[in-house]
């Protein structure tokens, strides 16, 4: 189902993700009048393009009189308890309801918003620049063509998959929603020791930064595993094999990866009540 299909969409929520999936959409061909904004505290970026495309802006929910084909709620977790009553109007027997809001389960958007179709969605930031990760899983309700409809929305900003079991989703925000962090504090590491080295700090920072920018171009314009493209720069006895003795060592890279992974995890099974 084109995006252009889609007569009514409502974004609960127009912070940096919403306006970047919004743009996202926008941009593969969804209609500016089928779009509606709920949200008292616009971001930029929104805003933006609520001026560009005249798209209709709501401080409340309260203020949409008809059900709408689809809910996107774009929330902070912290503000889905006070947003979800204000919906009940919006969200009719029909609608899709898609969630990206981290830690409200499929089961407490059902108990708010009745029985119909919901899509819960783990997406990450890169999704700003249309490189983002999202992971998706829906409830019984959901229907073949819905589940196409919101991988074109997800697509739009970067690349979907689907899980089955809602309880992975929890492994999810540790892996891709919390992993950005992870990739942006490894540039701040390599940039310190790139001015323990002796570099400046700007070119530190510069070499680190377009490093992993590069690195991550690369393996994203290629088929190569990540493996093999590691091994490919890596010649015996070299600077690299050298630096990898550390980082793939005892104390090196894979625990401290495996123990940051784990307690994102535990903290969003602890979010999730």
């Amino acid at each position: 189902m084109p995006l252009s299909d889609i007569g009514s969409l409502v974004l609960v929520g127009a912070g940096k993700m919403g306006g970047a999936m919004l743009h996202g959409w926008l941009r593969k061909g969804m209609s500016p009048r089928a779009v509606a904004i709920v949200d008292p505290h616009i971001g930029s970026e929104a805003f933006s393009m609520l001026i560009e495309y005249s798209i209709a802006h709501h401080k409340d929910a309260a203020d949409i009189t008809e059900p709408a084909d689809v809910v996107v709620l774009a929330v902070k977790p912290q503000q889905m308890g006070e947003a979800l009553p204000a919906l009940r109007r919006v969200v009719g027997p029909a609608t899709l309801v898609v969630s990206i809001a981290a830690g409200t389960t499929l089961a407490t958007l059902s108990a708010a918003l009745g029985d119909g179709p919901i899509i819960r969605v783990m997406p990450n930031t890169p999704a700003q620049v249309g490189q983002g990760m999202s992971v998706a899983v829906g409830n019984a309700a959901v229907t073949p063509t819905q589940r196409r409809l919101v991988t074109g929305l997800l697509d739009a900003v970067g690349k979907s998959a689907w899980i089955d079991d809602e309880a992975l989703i929890d492994a999810v925000t540790g892996l891709s929603g919390s992993g950005p962090a992870y990739v942006f504090l490894m540039v701040e590491a390599m940039a310190a020791a790139g001015e323990k080295a002796g570099l400046p700090r700007d070119l530190a920072m510069l070499l680190a930064r377009q490093t992993v920018v590069g690195a991550g171009a690369l393996m994203g314009g290629v088929p190569t595993d990540a493996a093999t493209l590691r091994k490919n720069v890596t010649s015996p006895g070299g600077t690299t094999a050298a630096a990898l003795a550390v980082l793939m060592g005892e104390t090196g890279w894979q625990g401290l990866i495996d123990e940051a992974v784990a307690a994102a995890v535990r903290r969003s099974r602890e979010l999730a009540g």
